[in-house]
């Protein structure tokens, strides 16, 4: 139920016209079809079925609530539809674990054999940040001074003796604002991707180096499959999760040519990623020299020494990530300028990070790089992977979009009275506009879709 004693007036009103109109059940159900979204999209139009014997029958939104279809806006980000996030967060663990545990979406069992890494490649240090440590009696001290105190060139302390909590704003904040390398943090988001590319490239020759081989006989013998998705840091830097699998050349997921086990990978993942470099161009500077942080994690998958990791476990881990965004620094989904900061209230660290992206944006090496701003200079898809690691999203979406489809088709057959599959479809959209109408509106909305996960976790308590 909605507390209608905290709402503004003008919202409870639009509540009650909404629950006292006869087609609120109506607008209820097209709520829940849509997945209770946030931003549903809203259609005007008319689909009609004719049979080959002349049976026809029409749906309008003429019938509907506010003459009008919701659907699912289909935004990935948790911050903006958690809904539609969760749907996607849905398709890429099935797209992770087809990869690594084969059985479905048209990949055999037979994948669980070959050698699979479970990868995590970090940035390196731009300066000493506010974080959270662990020894072995527990929470420990942030950055706890060591031999004899010092400040730092700006006359602060290098030190931090505080025990943060996970909630703790300072987390992520640099130690010294002004010791904290702000172009050389924009400049690793920039050119992540092509870091990782480069990545690829060199691990693909370190493996045919390591098997004695060409990189031709390798491509021959043996193909890396790998699916990858970024993530924030609380600093405000990007970090790859990936599963990197070896396979077999040709389309039908054989397994390699080559013996190399998962524990092998792992090491040349190792070998690989703390050794590549890609050196860019920092204005009014000297170049600069990229390559990932030494807080590098591999675990190997499917039969490790001692079986550290399922891919059931690597999937859901990863697919948490894939709908994160950089809207936990207070930014939003569009793109901003400087001016928009003080009304955004960011971190001044966050702050900083803009406005260094906004003047490096400004050169012609970082040409574009405005743009994304609002992204803390990352530009790379958040969620990218090899084309025969597994299934498609694509793919994933047309099998529940089949699947929510066939139902219908099979109640117009039989209203058509008819025996055959063949049925003409004629279908006219138009766009409508996006989100519900009111705000009561959507406070009905979001208190259904409340209810609804209650009753998803209720159910996989009782599980």
């Amino acid at each position: 139920m909605i507390p209608t004693a905290t709402l503004p007036p003008r919202m409870v009103e639009e509540i009650v016209s909404r629950a006292e109109r006869p087609d609120f059940d109506r607008w209820a159900e097209q709520v829940t079809r849509c997945g209770h979204c946030s931003h549903p999209v809203r259609l005007r139009g008319r689909v009609e079925h004719r049979s080959a014997t002349g049976g026809r029958i029409t749906y309008s939104t003429d019938a509907e609530p506010d003459r009008v279809l919701m659907i699912r806006c289909g935004n990935r980000r948790a911050a903006v539809c958690p809904s539609c996030s969760y749907e996607y967060a849905g398709d890429m663990w099935q797209l992770l674990y087809a990869g690594g545990a084969g059985g479905r979406k048209g990949v055999p069992d037979t994948i669980r054999s070959h050698p699979l890494v479970f990868a995590t490649l970090t940035a390196p240090s731009f300066g000493p940040v506010h974080t959270t440590r662990a020894d072995r009696s527990g929470p420990a001290r942030c950055r706890p001074t060591r031999g004899t105190p010092r400040l730092c060139q700006h006359g602060r302390p290098t030190w931090c003796t505080a025990i943060h909590n996970e909630d703790d704003p300072r987390l992520g904040q640099p130690i010294c604002p002004d010791c904290y390398d702000y172009p050389a943090h924009i400049a690793f988001n920039w050119h992540a991707p092509e870091l990782w590319r480069r990545f690829t490239i060199a691990l693909r020759r370190a493996l045919a180096q390591q098997s004695g081989l060409t990189a031709a006989e390798f491509t021959r013998r043996c193909r890396v499959s790998f699916v990858k998705v970024a993530e924030f840091q609380r600093r405000g830097v990007v970090h790859f999760h990936a599963l990197i699998r070896l396979d077999g050349p040709g389309e039908d997921y054989q397994p390699p040519q080559l013996s190399i086990d998962s524990t092998e990978l792992a090491e040349t993942i190792r070998q690989v990623a703390a050794h590549v470099r890609l050196t860019v161009a920092i204005p009014e500077g000297p170049d600069l020299v990229l390559r990932f942080g030494e807080q590098l994690d591999t675990q190997t998958v499917n039969g490790g020494p001692a079986g550290e990791l399922t891919p059931e476990h690597a999937a859901r881990y990863i697919a948490k990530y894939a709908t994160k965004s950089a809207e936990d620094f207070g930014l939003g989904e569009r793109r901003i300028t400087p001016e928009a900061l003080p009304l955004l209230h960011v971190p001044h660290h966050v702050d900083q990070l803009v406005r260094v992206a906004w003047q490096l944006g400004d050169h012609t090496a970082y040409q574009g790089l405005r743009r994304w701003v609002h992204m803390i200079g990352f530009r790379g898809h958040f969620a990218s992977k090899s084309r025969r690691y597994s299934t498609t999203l694509g793919a994933i979406r047309g099998e529940r979009r089949a699947y929510r489809q066939r139902q219908p088709a099979e109640q117009v057959r039989e209203l058509l009275d008819e025996n055959t599959d063949t049925t003409l479809v004629v279908s006219h959209w138009e766009f409508a506009g996006v989100g519900y109408l009111t705000p009561g509106d959507t406070a009905l909305a979001l208190s259904a879709a409340a209810r609804a996960r209650e009753r998803r976790q209720a159910a996989r308590d009782a599980a």
